[in-house]
């Protein structure tokens, strides 16, 4: 099961870092448009409205990879004069809290899915269905509570075991 987690976040990434690559690129082409406009060029239409729909996907593609390396941020004021039992029982707490927290921010996700597929809504510019965004960012979504229910179960074996398989921190990775 980590193997499949692991390239599951991996792939999740790796989708996300192409959007954002292209998301680059497309900014960069259509900053260049704007500045040439005497040339004949011009901004790339819709530009903004790609860039929000992208940037939206990326950040859900990135959450999987983060979730499973620990990647998220911490404050250890407390925790680091707690003993190793009592900080893996904390953090299979909050691994579990996070888990069911994405699973709320999917749920909702899919209602606006099926709301914004129901009602027509298209963006202003480019005039695409908005659903599409939100499909779109539906399925990183859907692997990012994969991947935080797995990395949860694997926290909370941890506090029953006192054995750890991944790092406490991304911090500690290194």
């Amino acid at each position: 099961m980590r193997r499949f987690v692991d390239r599951l976040a991996l792939a999740a990434a790796a989708a996300g870092g192409v959007v954002l690559v292209a998301l680059v690129v497309m900014t960069c082409v259509s900053i260049s448009g704007r500045a040439l406009i005497g040339l004949g060029l011009g901004p790339v239409p819709g530009d903004f409205e790609l860039l929000e729909a992208g940037i939206a996907f990326a950040v859900f593609a990135f959450l999987p990879l983060c979730q499973l390396r620990a990647g998220h941020a911490t404050v250890d004021v407390f925790t680091s004069v707690m003993s190793a039992g009592t900080n893996r029982v904390l953090i299979a707490l909050w691994e579990t809290v996070a888990a069911a927290v994405l699973a709320l921010i999917a749920w909702r996700l899919g209602a606006g899915l099926v709301q914004k597929f129901g009602n027509g809504e298209t963006t202003f510019l480019l005039q695409f269905p908005v659903w599409w965004a939100y499909a779109a960012c539906m399925v990183p979504a859907v692997v990012a509570v994969i991947v935080a229910a797995w990395s949860a179960a694997d926290r909370v074996r941890a506090a029953f075991t006192g054995r750890d398989t991944r790092p406490i921190s991304a911090e500690s990775a290194h």
